[in-house]
């Protein structure tokens, strides 16, 4: 070796290397936050949907009544989605680069796809109240309130935010109250009900995605 190769820049990794290496990133990224296993799992909550709607269970009682089931299913696929954003290293993966937002936004994305495609097959069982315009519209409100949630306190309690929207919601529908902010009781055309439930959407995966989801693990960790 000459003291002029010595001093030459190594050479750039080949296009199929880092196809590689991204994909590998991805995967680790995907596994370390569950997301196979919140796919089962919302897996089985399209299976529950089919099963509850060509049962007809809570198919008695007004229109209200009618949108507890489907509301507590897809209750319980946005806190999935929200908790799924959590990673046990307390999001130590920001020292990697620049590649995080990304992961963070994609992971969201396509997990919540899955979970509309689930329940969307579900919702075949029966007839679902609002068919599956209303299924995107709460379906994606929904997630935002968790997305904000595991946002602001943390993934570990990301259910909190859609459990807490569907207690509202559902003493709202008790008392007739109606807003655009319950999303659920409007009809599945209604645009304020849309723009409402997009909007929360928007800005829990804008929170997500930009600052990531809080770990009380990781700032302990820092100090």
């Amino acid at each position: 070796m000459t003291a002029a190769t010595a001093h030459q820049a190594p050479a750039a990794p080949a296009a199929p290397q880092l196809a590689t290496t991204g994909a590998r990133l991805a995967w680790l990224y995907l596994v370390s936050r569950r997301i196979p296993a919140a796919a089962g799992l919302l897996g089985a909550l399209g299976a529950l949907l089919w099963i509850a709607l060509a049962g007809h269970w809570n198919i008695t009682g007004g229109p209200a009544a009618r949108l507890v089931i489907p509301l507590v299913i897809e209750t319980g696929a946005a806190g999935i989605i929200a908790v799924a954003g959590h990673g046990p290293f307390g999001e130590t993966e920001r020292a990697t680069g620049r590649w995080l937002p990304w992961l963070r936004l994609g992971s969201t994305l396509a997990l919540t796809g899955a979970a509309f495609a689930v329940l969307a097959a579900g919702a075949t069982g029966g007839a679902l109240p609002g068919g599956v315009p209303a299924l995107l519209r709460d379906l994606a409100g929904i997630t935002g309130t968790g997305l904000l949630a595991a946002a602001a306190i943390g993934g570990s309690f990301g259910w909190a935010g859609p459990m807490g929207y569907l207690l509202i919601t559902e003493g709202a529908l008790a008392t007739g109250w109606g807003t655009p902010w319950i999303w659920p009781g409007r009809p599945a055309g209604d645009l304020g009900g849309a723009l409402c439930a997009g909007a929360m959407f928007a800005a829990g995966l804008a929170a997500v995605t930009v600052a990531g989801v809080r770990s009380t693990r990781s700032r302990t960790a820092l100090e």
